[in-house]
């Protein structure tokens, strides 16, 4: 049974405009391009997957954000505190990247002459592929990861905005999908292992407003032999019909009400690699955060920017999953960021 408020049918009306706002664990609500009544210059589409194990971690994205297309791969290294980011940009796509409309279906194809990044989806599995040429100091970047083991339920969120009927933000995020492969960059290679690294995928479709600032935080580990991970965040649309606030334990969901980013600040600016901690209104996520490495980007275009703070580190507290068992966090990685977007 599908959990939430979220009921089926097409995501959005005749209007354009969401149908229902709301969240549930699978993608109830049928995403099609063709009914979105705004400008295609606004509509955002993303596949972003993320990696790792407490060594190291690989990102990978294909977005086409309506102006732009994006490419991109990061590699981090947890033990050594360092990162690389590397994008292509093709300009004026406005949809030709082919996004698939579903989070279960369809196949995510990037390919020029620097850089391949292919999604293969599967009914039971995911194959992640990426040759990125060049990719740091010289070096090339190959991987080559399988997903299988997906969770029973995840977090689907549908977000309106209350100063544009026609903008909104459908969304999944799956975590702890079990990771097999490797990743080489110029002659090193890194295994990942399902034995101690996971997967996790944010889906996105939608139409942004023009200036948002965005929190997010996700985490897929293993807690004493369990699968165990969560999703944090807000910071933008109406959110008066459930948060995205889910913890997820041996592939089951556990909504959480609202959470808090306690950010240190030094001088009037964020101090990101300071201790945080994490708050929640009901008292069932209440952590502190170690920061490790913050995968920063701050990008002025003036008309369009982005300030990004990806903050890796090692979260300790404890999750209250649904029935009040106490799932107790120590020195587990995970991350949580803050983003602000002109786009």
């Amino acid at each position: 049974m599908i959990k939430g408020n979220l009921g089926e049918g097409i995501l959005l009306n005749e209007k354009g405009e969401l149908a229902q706002a709301g969240w549930a664990t699978k993608l109830t609500r049928v995403y099609d391009r063709n009914l979105i009544a705004a400008s295609k210059w606004r509509i955002k589409e993303w596949d972003y997957y993320i990696i790792g194990n407490e060594r190291y971690a690989v990102a990978l994205t294909v977005a086409d954000n309506g102006y732009m297309a994006m490419a991109s791969a990061s590699w981090l290294d947890f033990v050594n505190q360092n990162f690389k980011t590397t994008s292509e940009i093709a300009p004026f796509t406005f949809g030709k990247v082919n996004m698939p409309s579903s989070c279960y279906e369809g196949d995510v194809l990037y390919n020029s002459n620097k850089v391949n990044i292919n999604f293969f989806k599967e009914t039971k599995k995911r194959t992640l592929i990426c040759n990125y040429k060049n990719f740091w100091n010289g070096k090339n970047l190959t991987v080559n990861i399988t997903l299988t083991d997906f969770p029973e339920e995840e977090l689907v969120i549908a977000t309106p905005w209350n100063e544009n009927k026609k903008a909104f933000y459908y969304n999944d995020k799956t975590n702890c999908m079990k990771a097999t492969g490797f990743v080489r960059l110029g002659d090193d290679t890194y295994d990942f292992s399902p034995e101690d690294s996971m997967g996790t995928l944010d889906w996105g479709r939608g139409v942004w407003t023009y200036k948002n600032t965005w929190y997010w935080g996700s985490m897929s580990t293993m807690v004493d032999g369990h699968k165990f991970g969560f999703n944090i965040g807000y910071g933008f649309g109406e959110r008066s019909t459930g948060t995205e606030n889910m913890l997820f334990y041996d592939g089951k969901a556990h909504k959480l009400q609202q959470i808090t980013f306690n950010i240190p600040v030094k001088d009037g600016k964020d101090d990101f690699l300071s201790p945080w901690t994490f708050t929640s209104s009901d008292n069932r996520f209440e952590m502190t955060f170690s920061p490790i490495l913050d995968r920063c980007d701050n990008t002025d275009l003036l008309i369009i920017g982005s300030n990004q703070h990806q903050v890796f580190g090692k979260f300790n507290g404890k999750a209250v999953l649904d029935d009040g068992a106490e799932i107790i966090l120590k020195d587990k990685i995970g991350f949580a960021e803050k983003v602000m977007n002109k786009w």
